[in-house]
């Protein structure tokens, strides 16, 4: 009823009086109580994943006013949390035995909408002090009644995590050092819940100094605490755990031997568990990241996988997957010396886990450690088994298996970043082999079955686009002399599809190296390129919605366009998200002035277009605007397989840059043809290439 304009009116009148009495259903209940105090993990997984009752329903509907009322609706749930707080200290002094319940109420109806309350704070849309009310709120009941009120500490201890930017720094670091008490202390498992949460998210803001003398207490309490939790809880500690390593950075030695152990023991026993053993790896990794502990760490964890890989069918479910796992962790970013100590235990047993397991979960992590073999020793790595030809032997026999077009999809979904790792850093080996690597790349790209596996492909045959340049024809030539089931070449089958995904191609390495690519095809004037159609835009018969029924009855229809107009528009497509960022940060005159030929990373020859047709107007969608983002923001990503890449010069290509002088040089070498193309842009597309052009 909030959401619906004609009563948001009606509504708006009582709106203070309705956040008053939503607080109040807000209140736990007696079972809810009972169930939460025999079971920690009920209590977090309800906390987490929002379980739906009264309560969650009445923070749904905090938050729907919020949105429908703005600062009003800010201004109301405020005030009948301070209510209700007062409230709450009347019926303590009065001897009601529940006077806590509407305290944590009050709380929780705050923690509930903290994040529309950072926006009400940081746009001004209240003018309520909000953190001093959570000051007076959290500290009024610090370090008394734990025992007797353990759901109102934890409750406390969440409100100060939610909301640790607002409070006072004298007030977070009290609840930090009760934190790290609580953890070590007999309280009540909600409490410790609380305490965890606190210490994941100040622990890494607090002044080191006052709290490392409390470090190895922590690490120790930690660790008894590990011990005894399970299931949600598990994951909340080895949260807690990980933070902790991260701040303790200069307890390293001690962390690793005290750490180690216990982590990697509690790692075998959930290795199963996809969930808790990544959480212990990432603790692990953790440890491994830490001044002085990478080594000691590796020479604990290479005794106990080393048989492991070696024997891989006589291992239950889940162990060799995660020792790969655990194998790939240790690699990444590792010095030289580590990297050969693990290629000496594991790297044979990785090709043959390749070669010859069924599991994809298997090929998957060894297909990601071979990569991060690559990554680390580059072609030092050729030498190190002793025999250089035997080593390349088995990484291309590895890269067959991988593109073999009979292998399930799912077994060779990370092959993209494997090949990508051969051909950047073992490329004059990789030369005598181009013919068979194109290939089966296309062999596989006409069999997958998944789209996030196709698009890696297409990344590799984009990168191979750059590798060929300035002989970018012969790349061409090249695909013409390859079969292609049901096209009559290689060429017309890749550029069909990589067109049709291109939209959809997500990472801010791979847009570029893919974006960047079709420009350089483009630029070659191939005649064999116009005489390739491709799909173009989305043709729409008719009105309403879709059903199923309608669909199977009248399917998708798309214009069909030749191949230069359909590049063309993906070019102009990718410019205009990028103004578009440009836009939204502010920046569009400092990122869009002149810019010399010389800049654009990537040479583009003055000749680059000839005649074509009306290009699509397809959008792209949500998720590819997000990487444009960071293909303009030139953002790093956490992703590790973003990592790999770092090393390829192409990330030295600002693509704006390279964009603009694309259609600059068009627009010299060709004013009539570069007008006539325009022309048939939408108008986004035209305003967006005016303008680089007029500049």
């Amino acid at each position: 009823m909030v959401g619906n304009p004609r009563m948001a009116e009606v509504i708006g009148r009582s709106i203070k009086e309705l956040a008053y009495y939503i607080i109040a259903f807000l209140q736990m209940t007696e079972d809810q109580v009972h169930a939460w105090s025999v079971d920690a993990n009920q209590y977090v997984a309800d906390e987490d994943d929002v379980t739906y009752s009264c309560r969650v329903s009445g923070s749904l509907l905090l938050e729907e006013m919020v949105n429908a009322y703005g600062g009003e609706g800010i201004d109301s749930v405020i005030e009948a949390a301070q209510k209700r707080f007062t409230e709450s200290c009347h019926a303590k002094l009065a001897g009601s035995a529940d006077w806590w319940k509407l305290r944590e109420a009050s709380l929780f109806a705050l923690v509930s909408i903290s994040e529309l309350l950072f926006e009400a704070q940081e746009s001004r849309f209240t003018n309520v002090s909000l953190g001093n009310l959570l000051d007076q709120m959290i500290t009024e009941d610090m370090g008394a009644g734990v025992h007797e009120y353990p759901f109102l500490h934890a409750r406390a201890f969440s409100a100060v995590s939610k909301f640790s930017t607002l409070i006072s720094r004298r007030v977070s670091d009290q609840f930090l050092y009760a934190a790290i008490q609580a953890i070590a202390l007999d309280v009540p498992p909600p409490v410790k819940v609380g305490a965890c949460r606190v210490l994941c998210q100040l622990l890494l803001q607090s002044n080191q100094e006052t709290f490392r003398p409390h470090l190895m207490g922590l690490f120790s309490s930690l660790t008894d605490l590990l011990k005894k939790a399970s299931d949600e809880t598990l994951h909340l500690v080895l949260e807690t755990l990980q933070t902790a390593v991260k701040a303790g950075h200069e307890l390293s030695t001690s962390i690793e031997p005290m750490l180690s152990p216990v982590i990697l023991d509690l790692w075998v026993q959930h290795v199963s568990d996809p969930f808790v053993s990544i959480d212990a790896v990432e603790v692990l990794e953790a440890i491994k990241n830490a001044p002085g502990c990478i080594r000691p760490l590796v020479s604990r964890i290479l005794p106990a996988v080393g048989p492991i890989l070696e024997k891989p069918l006589q291992q239950p479910d889940g162990l060799v997957a995660g020792s790969l796992d655990l194998v790939t962790m240790i690699l990444k970013n590792a010095p030289g010396d580590v990297v050969k100590a693990v290629f000496d235990v594991c790297f044979n047993s990785v090709i043959q886990v390749i070669l010859r397991s069924d599991d994809h979960g298997e090929m998957q992590n060894a297909t990601e450690c071979l990569a991060a073999f690559l990554s680390g020793g580059r072609q030092e790595l050729l030498a190190w088994g002793g025999d250089a030809d035997f080593t390349m032997r088995s990484l291309l026999n590895a890269a067959s298996r991988l593109l073999d077009p009979d292998l399930e999809s799912s077994g060779s979904l990370f092959v993209g970043s494997y090949v990508l790792q051969l051909i950047l850093h073992l490329p004059s080996q990789m030369a005598p082999h181009m013919r068979e690597l194109v290939t089966a790349v296309v062999r596989r790209m006409q069999s997958c079955q998944i789209a996030a596996l196709k698009s890696s492909l297409v990344v590799i045959l984009a990168r191979l686009v750059h590798l060929s340049s300035p002989g970018v024809d012969q790349f061409i030539n090249l695909l013409l002399t390859l079969p292609a089931k049901d096209h009559e070449n290689s060429l017309s089958y890749v550029l069909s599809e990589w067109t049709k995904i291109q939209g959809e191609i997500q990472g801010a390495y791979q847009i570029k190296v893919t974006t960047s690519a079709l420009a350089l095809l483009l630029a070659t004037r191939h005649l064999e390129l116009a005489k390739i159609n491709v799909q173009g835009h989305l043709i729409k018969t008719s009105t309403g919605i879709t059903t199923r029924s309608k669909a199977k009855l009248a399917p998708d229809q798309w214009t069909i366009i030749p191949l230069p107009a359909k590049i063309f528009s993906l070019l102009s497509d990718t410019l205009v998200e990028i103004q578009e960022q440009v836009l939204d940060n502010d920046e569009e005159d400092s990122d869009w002035e002149e810019v010399s030929e010389s800049d654009n990373g990537v040479g583009v020859p003055q000749d680059i277009l000839y005649s074509s047709s009306i290009p699509s107007n397809l959008n792209p969608s949500v998720e590819h605007l997000d990487a444009m983002a960071k293909v303009f923001n030139e953002s790093d990503d956490d992703n590790y397989e973003d990592d790999l890449m770092k090393v390829d010069p192409i990330n030295e290509m600002k693509l704006h840059v390279f964009l603009k002088n694309f259609f600059v040089d068009l627009s010299k070498s060709d004013r009539s043809l570069f007008g006539y193309l325009c022309q048939n842009l939408t108008d986004a597309q035209r305003n967006a290439v005016e303008k680089v052009v007029s500049q």
